[in-house]
């Protein structure tokens, strides 16, 4: 059986390959998935000038870069690809990433773990708009994002460690979700409905105020209401998996010869029933969290020297309960956090290239009923009786310097980080990054360049790792913040019709943050939370989309991507050990999509993915298993009509149980249909 599963995967490797190889001698025209038009002004050669925020790389380098000469491997889901998908949330989206590992616990963004490139959800920083927002007290909880897919414009994944972009906050990688505010007046209204009581509505509304026929100010405001029964029950017959979310957000922005301004709010009001999440003996589990994101970003578009200062503040309160409206039971944990930050990020452009140079302060406070230190004074916890006994307090203090040569023909860019973090008097460290983009065929966007990086960067445990020592759990509040060391090297080509690469990349990571625990103690077996020694991993990352300039067979072919991830991680620390991340890791990832207009208007867009995950889990009944290889087919049918799209959507249409974490089966087949409103 085995071989038979190897052997298949060899097909669909060598499919990969021949599709980047083809690739290289497909026709030239628009791609037709550009993000929608906005630009920023990049200093060129000898002034500045409007480049579409489509050809620029957000998260690649602390300058900006057009996106064909960057030097690091930066993957964008766009407007396009965002509004063909079968997807209900921001969560949902990145399945269809080849690097990207999405665990499910709850669908439809009701807790979703986000990996890249075999790391876990606390690896990997997340961004909105450049500014981080990653939860300290636990990633369970970072993409509680503020915000719906309406409001998304598009989505960006750095893939390896971006430490002298987003500071210790990521490992393996990073994801930059960007808003867009459109230069017309227009409102978009969304409402579907699907399987298992499942409902959605949602607006979106940008206005611009003009001045001599240009707009200067603009502003977007968006709501949504998300909520579903859930697909199962407790052994007592309650609902265990229903959600529902209220999320609003609001985005402004100035702008004029001289500088452009953007300011932001949102909320996030989130409740869900957390069957067996964190621990299979229990299977009527809730949470509640609410969460609020303030921040003001600016930049000057003339003089030599661009200032970038930004400021932050992302609020948190997270209520979990044990037993669901039975505090008699189990009391409730309670936590609240706090995270100020502000972020300087300078560059100015001279004879030897570009100098950027900046640094990041960043403090998070939290207050907690069972994390931290025993608090000098307690605080009181609203709406109860009790207060926040433990509390932690730390402060990230980092300054980068970062230069580079960017040319036609080749881009070479070098960086240092120093990181200095409060927490358990840690020293200032330096890690140093170093990528390189070299031009060998074509010229202009269609390119065939070789790229080669050294990355090193670090990852502060979170609250939860430090502390929590309840429910067979034992932290360590000593743990070390995890490091690595990358090397990639690859080929990228761009052209018209067809982006394709092919990257090898190897990690060396030590003092690895793990939950582990005997296999040979059994049921009295504690989660330890451990620097789980070092681990050296090697993968390689395949992907090609193809938008032809020709009808395709009876139908208009209007795009095609495929994508493959292997990754192998090796350490010698298995021996009767069960992990709960380390050694969990998506091996296989492979993705096939295709856009088919099959009548003008109507579009049917098919997504498959296969996975093939290590590790193993735990079943209800205390057997431990190993993680099943999977396929799941996604489709949506959509028909636009003046200015109304109808939409019917259709997830893992074939019905299989699966699992993504622990014990937990995923949904089977899902239906939803839809309308959108543009006006």
């Amino acid at each position: 059986m085995k071989r038979g599963v190897n052997k298949i995967l060899s097909y669909r490797i060598l499919l990969a390959v021949v599709a980047c190889i083809a690739g290289l001698n497909a026709h030239a025209q628009d791609r037709g998935v550009l993000r929608d038009v906005d630009s920023v002004a990049v200093r060129g050669e000898d002034t500045l000038t409007a480049v579409q925020l489509s050809q620029i790389s957000v998260l690649a380098s602390r300058v900006p870069i057009v996106w064909h000469k960057q030097a690091r491997m930066v993957s964008s889901i766009n407007a396009a690809a965002i509004s063909s998908s079968p997807s209900q949330s921001i969560n949902d989206l990145l399945k269809y990433s080849a690097s990207v590992d999405v665990r499910q616990r709850g669908p439809i963004g009701a807790q979703t773990d986000v990996g890249i490139r075999g790391g876990n959800s606390e690896q990997a920083a997340i961004l909105l708009n450049g500014i981080n927002i990653s939860d300290p007290q636990t990633a369970h909880n970072s993409f509680d994002l503020p915000l719906s897919v309406l409001q998304v414009e598009g989505i960006d994944i750095l893939e390896g460690p971006s430490g002298k972009i987003t500071g210790s906050s990521s490992l393996l990688g990073a994801v930059n979700v960007r808003t867009h505010i459109s230069d017309v007046n227009r409102l978009l209204v969304n409402a579907e409905t699907g399987s298992y009581g499942y409902l959605s509505v949602g607006f979106k509304y940008d206005f611009v105020g003009l001045n001599n026929s240009e707009p200067q100010f603009k502003n977007s405001i968006s709501a949504s209401y998300t909520r579903s029964d859930g697909y199962s029950r407790s052994e007592a017959g309650h609902l265990n998996m229903d959600y529902k979310t209220l999320k609003a957000f609001y985005e402004g922005q100035y702008r004029d010869d001289d500088v452009q301004v953007s300011w932001y709010a949102g909320l996030s009001n989130k409740d869900w029933g957390s069957n067996r999440f964190y621990a299979a003996a229990y299977d009527e589990q809730f949470e509640h969290t609410f969460k609020s994101f303030t921040a003001v970003q600016a930049h000057n578009l003339k003089g030599r020297l661009t200032i970038s200062p930004s400021l932050y503040w992302n609020h948190t309160n997270d209520r979990f309960e044990l037993f669901r409206n039975n505090p008699d039971a189990y009391p409730f944990n309670y936590h609240k956090t706090n995270v100020y930050g502000a972020n300087l990020n300078n560059y100015f452009k001279w004879a030897g290239g570009t100098t950027a140079f900046g640094g990041e302060i960043r403090n998070e406070d939290l207050l907690s009923g069972n994390l931290g230190e025993p608090l000098s004074k307690p605080r009181h916890i609203k709406g109860t009786d009790r207060n926040y006994e433990y509390g932690l307090n730390r402060t990230n203090t980092s300054f980068f310097l970062e230069h580079n040569v960017i040319t036609e023909s080749f881009t070479v860019s070098a960086a240092l980080l120093a990181i200095k973090n409060s927490w358990a008097e840690m020293d200032m460290k330096v890690y140093p990054s170093a990528d390189l983009s070299l031009a060998l065929l074509g010229n202009g966007d269609n390119r065939l360049r070789l790229f080669a990086s050294y990355n090193s960067s670090l990852r502060m445990p979170s609250v939860t790792e430090l502390y929590y020592s309840v429910g067979g759990h034992k932290a360590d509040k000593h743990l070390k913040p995890e490091e690595v060391k990358a090397l990639e090297g690859g080929l990228r080509f761009s052209s018209a019709t067809v982006t394709s690469s092919a990257s090898i990349f190897r990690n060396r990571m030590t003092n690895l943050i793990d939950w582990i625990r005997s296999t040979a103690e059994g049921d009295e077996a504690v989660w330890q939370s451990v620097n789980f020694g070092k681990i050296k991993s090697t993968g390689i990352l395949l992907q090609t989309s193809w938008t032809p300039d020709f009808h395709a067979s009876a139908f208009n072919l209007k795009r095609i991507n495929l994508a493959y991830s292997y990754i192998d991680q090796r350490t010698r620390e298995t021996a009767g050990i069960q992990s709960m991340y380390t050694l969990e890791y998506l091996r296989h990832k492979f993705i096939a999509s295709a856009d088919i207009e099959i009548v003008p208007s109507v579009l049917l867009s098919l997504f498959w993915r296969f996975q093939d995950r290590t590790g193993t889990y735990t079943t209800t009944a205390g057997e431990v298993k190993p993680y099943k290889a999977y396929s799941i087919l996604d489709a949506r049918l959509s028909y636009l009509w003046k200015h109304f799209t109808f939409y019917a959507e259709g997830n893992n249409l074939t019905g299989i149980t699966y699992y993504d974490h622990g014990s937990i089966p995923q949904p089977g087949f899902w239906f939803i249909s839809g309308v959108k409103f543009t006006f």
